[in-house]
This record gives C-alpha cells, structure tokens and sequence, in this order.
C-alpha cells in the first residue's frame, strides 16, 4: 500500500489547539528581561512598511490569527533553548527521526559590515571557482557589478536599448547552440543561467533536464520511445476507470490540483487539471517509496506551462488546452511527466519517508544566516522563532508559494543551469538571500508579527529584475561559502 505524507497548507507549519481556548495567553511567549550579549538593544532605522505589510501586521489579522485557536508549536514558552531535534520530537508529523547533531560551525567569514566594504569582485575572488567567465556573465545578466556599488545599485542596469541588443545578442547565441548536430551542455547553462529566451526555452529544458538527447540524430527515437512509453502507463493504469484506482491517492491529488494556481485561468480549465491528475498518479503508482506528498503538484505547473507555450502563441497562462489536437496535448502531457520524474529523481530525500533531505536544507539554511546576517539570526532566536514554521514550504515546494509561476520559471532556467545540485543546494542559498531581504523589517518585528509576514511576503509584484538580484546575491553567497567546512554537506 502507498502511503500518503499529508500535509497541512502551510506546507509544515503545525499547530495544536490550546487547551484555554482561542484565547489562550500562551499564543506569544513572554519576553525575558535578562539581556545578553545578543540582545537587540535598538532597531535599525525606520522604513515605510509597504500596504501589503500594513494589511498582514494589523490588528484585525492577529486577531484572526488567534480567534481560529491554532497555536504555532514552537516557541510557546521562554527558558532554555531547545535543539531542533528537541523541537522536532514534539510535533506529530513524520519528522520523528533523530538528527545528529552538526559540526561546530566556524566563526562567520566576514561580518556583514566587512562584507559590505568589499566590492563583489574582492568577494568572490579567490573564494570559488565559476565554471564560466565570471566578467563576461555579469555583462550579459542585464546589469553590471562595477567596484564599490551595491549589487541592489539601480545605475547597475543596463539602458532599455542596451537591453534590447543584449537580448538579440543572446538569442542568436542561444540559436547557434542549438543548430550544432550534437550539444555542448558546459555553453549551454554558461549562457541558460542568466536566463533562456521565451522561444528556446522548452527545448532548452529538455536538454538541461537531460530528457532531450544531446546529439540530433537521436533524438526523434527517444522521444518518441519515451512518449510512447508514459502514454501506454496511462492506458494501463486507466484501463478499468477511475474508480479502481486507489482512492486515497486519487481523491488527495484531485483536491490538490482543483487548487493549484486558482489565479491562474490555465490551471481552471478540465482539460489541465486532467493532465495533472494522470501525471501525478502515474508518477506515485511509478514511485511507491515515496508516495504523493502535497506539493508536488505545484513543481509539475512551470513544466506544463513551458512545454504547452512550444505549441500556441501569446500567453499561456490564460490558454485552453481543449484548443489542441488530443496528440499535440499527450506530447506536453508526456514531456512534462518525464521531466518532473527527473527533477523529482534529483531531490528524492525531499520526498521519502520522514522527508531527510529537507530537514538538512533547513539545518543548512539556519547555518547560513547565521553567517551572512548574526543579526537576524539572533532576533529570530530571541523571539522564539523556528526556521520549520516558515522554511518548509520554501522547500518543499521551491518557494512556488513566494513567487508567481512566471518568475519560478526564470529561476528554473538558472537552477538548471546549476546542475544536478541547483534544486537542492543552490536553492538554499536562494532561500537564504531572500530571508535577508526583509531583514530590516523582520528586525522589528515580534513572534506573531515575524510568523504572518514571512507566511505571505509582498512578491506579487515582483520582476524578472528582482528574480534576478535575488539569484546573483545566492550566487556570491555560494561562492563565498561553498567551500566552507561543515557547510552543505
């Protein structure tokens, strides 16, 4: 029997009711007056709250929050400070499995303010070794690293017409890639990492995902092999109906996906919530180790949307499916199916019992901020805040729930572009410069205040741009700490 790892919406934020009531006191733990050397003696300086933020942090919202009873597990109480084996032990999902504890980790490289004196060029050289030209990529990322300006620097950007001939540069660097009989993969995720032109990306995917053989001539063999082959497990799997499937799992992928992206017109229509169905249940009866777990519904959508923009014009987004002949539709449908049983493949531990690979992303993940922001990372101790309650979702479901589907997309092209490590450590150091991005908000903040902004981040307006910055600030991270010992192991 396929078990099934359900999971709360929160994607890992468990909560119990309170035995007082809705009420309860209990809700923020009190605060100690003992100071130590950690302790926030004042904030840093003011900064407008955006309306998103003023409409999470206010009252109403809290009071939202405790009238529904549910109270965070961790940080109910001050004292001592537990391990996160400790914290682990208490909750009564499957993440009963015993943690060794990690290495000491060493003194932090530099201090933030060391950091910032430093231009990006003295921080990365010598620290890690770039399987490209490093000064060649900066100038074709969209914007430039010149010395003693920050990365976030808005004269870094390139005009709107340097960006037009940058653009048609790389297209036409992308198109002589791709006409070669056999495909250099090193020049191809040299140049995929800042990005892949909307009309190369499907088959860029494919190539980098390693669906797509490298070598032309046999190509039309394979993929007709393995479309053939998703399409036969299909027939088989669906041969007596629906109702002999297994319910449990059947019924759990049917609700997850009738709420996958609800503001995305795409993911509305019967004909792409079909498709999504039979993915996901041939992908788990595929996988019995592993089972369906609620959130790989999510990393399935970036491939459906991509591999459907190969074979329409205009948006995806707000397409019928229903509009394509059933052969062109089985085609995105197999595709898709192979290339998230690739993805997938890569970060297994996430999704085997009691989900290993994401309690070390989350260890990995605390380490890190430790080192870029002290700062943060004691006023997230101080206040009693667990990196669980809010980090799970991040990567359980590759921080699809921060970002729109388009931006997910962009920072695929680069996780790809990474390697087989780009879903699972490249990632964490994307997790980690997003964290620090709102440092100076979350440095003002307390528990209740902390827990409900970093469960609904004011990204949708987000760009490209932003994307971006926040993929070359993981990169300089990386390459400062890569290397480091105990570190991402």
């Amino acid at each position: 029997m396929i078990e099934i790892k359900k999971k709360d919406d929160n994607m890992g934020f468990v909560f119990f009711r309170d035995e007082k009531g809705p009420y309860s006191e209990n809700l923020r733990p009190e605060k100690s007056d003992k100071k130590g050397p950690n302790t926030r003696e004042e904030a840093r300086p003011p900064v407008e709250a955006s309306r998103a933020r003023k409409s999470l942090l206010s009252s109403k919202s809290l009071y939202n929050f405790q009238s529904k009873g549910m109270i965070p597990l961790a940080g109910l109480c001050r004292g001592n400070s537990s391990s996160f084996s400790d914290y682990i032990s208490q909750t009564n999902d499957d993440w009963g499995v015993d943690i060794e504890d990690e290495e000491e980790f060493l003194q932090p490289f530099k201090t933030k303010t060391e950091l910032s004196e430093l231009s990006v060029y003295d921080r990365i050289s010598g620290a890690f070794e770039a399987p490209f030209d490093l000064n060649e990529e900066k100038k074709e990322l969209g914007f430039g690293l010149p010395k003693n300006k920050e990365i976030t620097d808005i004269h870094n950007f390139l005009s709107l017409e340097e960006q037009s001939s940058l653009l048609e540069k790389r297209v036409e660097r992308f198109s002589q890639i791709l006409e070669e009989t056999s495909i250099d993969l090193n020049t191809l995720r040299k140049y995929a990492w800042n990005g892949i032109p909307d009309q190369f990306r499907p088959i860029v995917w494919k190539l980098l995902m390693g669906y797509l053989p490298c070598n032309v001539s046999r190509r039309e063999a394979a993929l007709s092999r393995k479309r053939n082959e998703y399409l036969e497990s299909v027939s088989q799997t669906y041969e007596k109906g629906i109702k002999e499937l297994d319910q449990a799992i059947w019924h759990q992928i049917h609700i997850d996906v009738l709420r996958t992206n609800p503001t995305i017109k795409l993911y509305q229509y019967e004909t792409t919530q079909k498709c999504l169905e039979k993915i996901l249940y041939v992908w788990v009866i595929r996988h019995p180790a592993s089972g369906y777990v609620q959130g790989i519904n999510d990393l399935v959508t970036p491939f459906f949307q991509v591999f459907l923009s190969e074979y329409i014009d205009g948006d995806p987004e707000i397409y019928d499916p229903s509009n394509l002949p059933k052969d062109t539709l089985d085609i995105i449908e197999a595709d898709t199916f192979w290339c998230i049983s690739k993805l997938l493949d890569s970060i297994q531990d996430n999704y085997i019992f009691a989900q290993p690979g994401i309690h070390r992303q989350i260890i990995n993940l605390k380490e890190l901020i430790t080192r870029i922001d002290h700062q943060l990372s004691n006023h997230l101790e101080e206040e009693g805040v667990e990196y669980i309650q809010f980090s799970f979702r991040w990567m359980n479901c590759m921080l699809m729930r921060e970002m729109s589907v388009k931006n997910t997309i962009r920072m695929w092209d680069t996780y790809m572009a990474e390697g087989q490590s780009g879903f699972s450590d490249f990632h964490v150091y994307v997790c980690a410069a997003f964290l620090v991005k709102w440092s100076s908000q979350l440095l003002k903040m307390e528990f209740q205040e902390i827990i409900i902004f970093l469960q609904s981040l004011p990204t949708q307006h987000w760009t490209y741009k932003d994307i971006e910055i926040l993929l070359s600030e993981a990169f300089l991270w990386k390459s400062i700490f890569s290397g480091a010992k105990a570190h991402l192991r």
